[in-house]
């Protein structure tokens, strides 16, 4: 229980949650083609007196089959906050592994959805797969309904111009630094929450310290200089500029995300940042030596300054 949000980690529902509306997805970074399902979910959940519950998986099957890595917009407590805002009642939070994933389609509507969950009404989007190969989908789901004593509800997706607004298309703009069309489609600015750890000190040494973040298996954005805010301990958001990258004027290997907060100075060790994306700088590059590494910060800090001013 996180708040009153009740979280199950397996099919075993509470009787008091069976019967519900249920939302089957990964529901990674909630953009705003899921808040527009969410908000028909909410309707229903007014009309017909009934609960919200979220089936997701974690690791999301894709990362799973594929062995993927940095894929994720949001971390597990990021889509628990965001299912909070949107009026859910409970969470099952299925581990995905290779037992599950060999579930067959048929198996899964009749042994999980009908005899475990037992929902009124399933919403899905189009391109909801499941099952063994992903041999099920919506028609299948549809195709059983009065069998199962379900109803299916799969609103048409939502569109940005002419592309579907997806966790897909989120994840391409990052690549390509474009923020204003990632807020644009999340409704909020993109977000990394991340421990600071203690690195080498070489931001320090030159003039700007920073905290170094892992970004552990967020999508890494266009690397490069990044104008950001900061916050902790749900204190007000202060304002700072962020590397993403190898830092190759200093040779170094690993990715990284650093953090110098304008104006602050304390000991942020150990503690938990949430760093929002505002807008590309510029990419990374290999400088000759320190000094000149020292003038291009400063000018990406007065850029910085002047991009968040009206933030």
């Amino acid at each position: 229980m996180v708040n009153n949000l009740k979280i199950y980690n397996n099919f075993n529902l509470g009787r008091k949650d069976t019967g519900s509306i249920i939302l089957i997805g990964n529901f990674d970074g909630l953009h705003k083609g899921h808040q527009k399902l969410f908000n028909k979910a909410r309707n229903f959940k007014k009309k017909y007196k009934l609960k919200i519950g979220v089936v997701t998986f974690d690791p999301i099957p894709k990362m799973f089959f594929r062995k993927l890595y940095n894929y994720r917009l949001s971390n597990f407590d990021q889509k628990i906050h965001l299912l909070k805002k949107n009026k859910v009642d409970f969470i099952i939070n299925k581990k995905f592994n290779a037992k599950f994933s060999k579930i067959t389609c048929f198996d899964f509507i009749k042994k999980i959805l009908f005899k475990k969950i037992g929902p009124r009404y399933i919403f899905v989007s189009d391109n909801f797969r499941f099952g063994y190969k992903r041999a099920g989908d919506i028609k299948l789901l549809k195709s059983l309904e009065k069998d199962y004593r379900y109803k299916i509800i799969n609103p048409s997706p939502l569109k940005s111009k002419k592309s579907v607004i997806s966790s897909t298309l989120v994840r391409k703009n990052l690549e390509t630094g474009n923020l204003k069309k990632v807020k644009k489609f999340l409704g909020r600015n993109w977000c990394i929450e991340g421990k600071v750890e203690k690195g080498r000190q070489l931001g320090k040494k030159i003039g700007f310290p920073t905290c170094n973040i892992d970004i552990k298996d967020y999508k890494i954005p266009k690397i490069g200089v990044y104008a950001v805010k900061i916050s902790f301990k749900n204190k007000r958001k202060l304002k700072g500029i962020a590397n993403i990258g190898y830092r190759p004027t200093f040779n170094q290997k690993k990715l990284i995300l650093e953090v110098n907060i304008f104006n602050f100075s304390g000991n942020l060790y150990d503690k938990n940042l949430s760093i929002e994306f505002i807008e590309f700088i510029r990419g990374e590059k290999k400088f000759k030596g320190v000094l000149n590494l020292k003038k291009q910060i400063k000018i990406d800090c007065k850029k910085a300054r002047a991009i968040l001013l009206n933030e």
